[in-house]
């Protein structure tokens, strides 16, 4: 892993995660490769699915142009595991009310956000904020996304589930 710290567009410290990841970034990219000792990559900070696989071959062409990796031929094995949505209601919400109406963790001391967990129509773990902001992480798909901020919204209105 040290070796790939020589390259501009590699970021590596050893000191960082013991060593164990580096990312790459290029001025083509829009988001960053994950790039772990055991061979594994991750992607983040992309827009679609589409463009995550992109950015994961763009970095295996890389690594076998770099001679990191072999250049036989390969092929990437690719799975989504999570993707993350942001959202904005366009309204303050009030997390007391919303915690005491359905099962979400609030405990302002701790967390400036409340912890939802929906289980329809696909599991997720929304954080809610009292600004209307919402994060939903844990979906598998993209066809996902708008039926599971349909879903918070409608809690978020309703006085019951």
């Amino acid at each position: 892993m040290d070796e790939l710290g020589r390259f501009k567009d590699i970021l590596h410290d050893s000191d960082t995660y013991r060593g164990r990841v580096a990312y790459f970034k290029s001025s083509s990219m829009d988001g960053k490769v994950l790039i772990f000792s055991s061979g594994k990559m991750i992607s983040v900070g992309t827009t679609s699915e589409e463009k995550a696989i992109s950015e994961l071959e763009q970095t295996e062409e890389l690594l076998v142009d770099r001679e990191m990796i072999g250049a036989k031929p390969r092929r990437l094995q690719t799975k989504i595991r999570n993707i993350v949505v942001t959202a904005d209601f366009r309204r303050n919400i009030d997390l007391e009310e919303l915690s005491k109406r359905h099962k979400m963790i609030y405990e302002p001391e701790q967390f400036p956000g409340g912890i939802l967990r929906v289980e329809e129509p696909y599991k997720a773990t929304v954080l809610v904020f009292a600004s209307g902001k919402a994060v939903i992480t844990g979906l598998k798909s993209s066809r996902h996304i708008k039926p599971s901020v349909d879903r918070v919204a409608k809690i978020i209105d309703s006085q019951s589930i």
